[in-house]
């Protein structure tokens, strides 16, 4: 088998270096602050809807099924009709043998019950 993962231990959570300034200072100290960008303030902007979206109708979702059917149809190898007969041939012929089999068999079973219970 495979190694077995272990889950990492939510306890141990790795500091990332922050990048320091060319003295060596850290960027966020207060001597070099005064001296970097000016914070930026984020503000939110909310994502609008679509307003023309078309709500599909249950018979235009059924006419899209039928016309993936019919590109998936196309895609489809079908046998030969000799390979279709030769297919069918052999189902009947097995069906046959065992419907005989179970028939003969329930045949038995029945006269045995009947010979017991007399």
């Amino acid at each position: 088998m495979g190694r077995l993962l272990r889950k990492k231990d939510p306890g141990k959570k790795l500091k990332k270096e922050r990048p320091t300034g060319e003295a060596g200072q850290n960027q966020n100290s207060p001597a070099v602050q005064g001296a970097t960008q000016p914070a930026v303030k984020k503000t939110y902007t909310p994502v609008s809807k679509p307003t023309a979206v078309k709500e599909k109708t249950f018979i235009d979702k059924g006419l899209q099924f039928l016309r993936e059917v019919k590109v998936e149809l196309k895609k489809v190898t079908w046998p030969s009709r000799k390979q279709t007969m030769g297919s069918t041939l052999v189902v009947l012929v097995i069906v046959t043998i065992i419907s005989l089999f179970l028939g003969l068999v329930d045949a038995g079973l029945s006269g045995l019950v009947r010979a017991v219970l007399q």
